[in-house]
């Protein structure tokens, strides 16, 4: 199975040729910091094999010291990029730098003792198809 993906700003392009063994969404802080949202969305892969179709000489890898936690990004947009982690056994791909449908879903979240304290009962908010009126200002 073949599954294609890029950054934002589209400088960068990558193939991945194989399957997801795991998708999870991790709610650790550190995920949280690096994609500034509630959680991570990461599939991986013990035996995908990652082709970069273009920009991989401009792709950034931020390795957090004395952990596991990495992140590569894209060093024009900041978009999250595909990272090979723990010696290069393990493929991490952020689920959103996809561009076709990875054909797996979420097994789980993880993490959750360190989820956001304003991550609870989410599903119960309300629903919008775009972003809507954003209030007008006085001054």
């Amino acid at each position: 199975m073949k599954h294609f993906g890029s950054c934002l700003c589209r400088r960068i392009a990558f193939e991945i040729e194989g399957v997801f063994d795991d998708f999870y969404l991790c709610h650790c802080s550190r995920c949280r910091k690096d994609t500034g949202s509630s959680h991570a969305s990461n599939l991986f892969s013990s035996s995908a094999k990652l082709t970069w179709i273009s920009g991989e000489d401009q792709v950034q890898t931020y390795r957090v010291e004395g952990t596991h936690h990495s992140k590569s990004f894209c060093p024009h947009c900041g978009s999250a990029l595909p990272t090979l982690q723990m010696g290069g056994s393990l493929l991490v791909v952020p689920a959103g730098s996809l561009d076709s449908d990875p054909r797996i879903s979420p097994k789980g979240h993880i993490y959750m003792e360190s989820r956001a304290s304003w991550d609870n009962d989410l599903e119960n908010i309300p629903k919008y198809p775009q972003q809507p009126a954003l209030p007008k200002t006085t001054g």
